[in-house]
């Protein structure tokens, strides 16, 4: 399932990505700077748990930058983070190994890798949502990002039941 679900959540965070586009940014720059700052912290979050995964220095001493790079930069870094993950998920034998390590906060963490997994899929769909609110604001409509919707999509064969 795991390759199924970070195939999801990349299909989902390009489609979240096309709708930011088509926000007016000179009628909405509220929307558009929240949508990328959102998008922002996802990606840093993501990086922050793949150097956790793969015992690598922490790239980020916070959750997000003050600074928040533009869209291009952010669809490329988000797009490097699913590849890397989807990557990962395949083949992955031992998902309950747990790995310890300190939070941007200071804070210590131990979480199975199959946690971390769980934890990056409900993240971005935490902060998808938020985003929604924000193309909702910007009157672009929302891509619907479902699973069911997803599934259906990739696999048209299972309308036909």
């Amino acid at each position: 399932m795991l390759p199924k679900a970070f195939d999801y959540k990349r299909w989902a965070d390009e489609r979240t990505l096309h709708a930011i586009e088509a926000i007016d940014k000179d009628l909405r720059p509220d929307s558009y700077e929240f949508a990328l700052q959102q998008i922002n912290h996802m990606v840093i979050v993501e990086e922050l748990f793949t150097s956790r995964l793969t015992g690598a220095s922490a790239p980020h001493t916070k959750t997000n930058t003050e600074l928040i790079p533009g869209f291009d930069e952010l669809a490329r870094r988000l797009d490097k983070s699913n590849e890397w993950y989807a990557d990962f998920v395949t083949g992955l034998t031992i998902p309950t190994e747990q790995i310890s390590f300190v939070f941007a906060d200071g804070k210590r963490g131990l979480l199975s890798v199959e946690e971390v997994l769980f934890h990056i899929l409900n993240h971005g769909s935490y902060h998808r949502g938020n985003i929604a609110h924000a193309l909702d604001n910007a009157s672009v409509p929302h891509p619907i990002d479902g699973y069911g919707i997803y599934i259906h999509e990739r696999e048209p064969h299972r309308r036909e039941t």
